[in-house]
């Protein structure tokens, strides 16, 4: 049961970088930094399990996904420069971001300055719209880029590692090949639920009014 709930959450993320190498790394990641919901969470860490393999190697691996980001923020810091609020309150559904999601940050910016690109990059689901808000108080792009970049980087090379590990221990230790095999079920049915449960806060939230 794991086996066909990975297989159908990573397809598309395992195809791209099998094919793509590098480039394929790049492109998803810059996929997720335009504010897209495809998590780096996934695609780093398989990008590691590559380079456990020695299909490719992880400090090359951590820079073209920095570079993705970069490359997916031009996206959201443009949409957030010419379009602002009013633009994330059209469109921002259909991506599960809130325009209250993108106000906080906004104000968090605007409070700590431009270092919250650089500290954005290293936080879970704030990284993939923080550039929005840097877009809306026109951040200088070369600065923009430069913090992107410095955030990016240490973020896909803890996910990459982790990817790595957990693809050396696969390979080399058969205990914990049976320990996936005999807790499946669970697995299985804890990842089901927390995707339901994700989904379902993000439409709620996006469903409820704005104060």
């Amino acid at each position: 049961m794991i086996e066909r709930i990975l297989t159908i959450l990573t397809t598309f993320t395992v195809a791209v970088i099998s094919a793509g190498g590098y480039g394929g790394i790049a492109l998803l990641m810059a996929i997720e930094s335009a504010c897209i919901p495809l998590p780096s969470e996934i695609i780093m860490p398989f990008a590691g399990y590559l380079v456990s393999t020695g299909e490719l190697n992880l400090y090359l691996v951590a820079t073209a996904g920095a570079i993705g980001c970069n490359l997916g923020s031009v996206v959201a810091y443009a949409a957030g420069r010419y379009g602002g609020l009013p633009f994330v309150q059209r469109w921002g559904r259909y991506v599960l971001i809130t325009p209250a999601e993108v106000e906080h940050a906004h104000k968090f910016f605007v409070r700590w300055g431009n270092i919250t690109v650089f500290v954005g990059r290293l936080l879970p689901v704030v990284r993939t719209f923080i550039a929005l808000p840097a877009g809306v108080a026109r951040m200088p792009l070369l600065q923009f880029h430069l913090y992107t970049f410095a955030g990016s980087w240490p973020w896909c090379f803890g996910l990459a590692w982790i990817g790595k590990e957990l693809g050396d221990r696969w390979n080399n230790d058969p205990a914990l090949k049976t320990f996936f095999h005999s807790a499946d079920v669970f697995i299985g049915a804890a990842i089901v639920i927390a995707v339901v449960w994700f989904v379902r806060s993000r439409l709620r939230a996006l469903r409820t009014p704005t104060p």
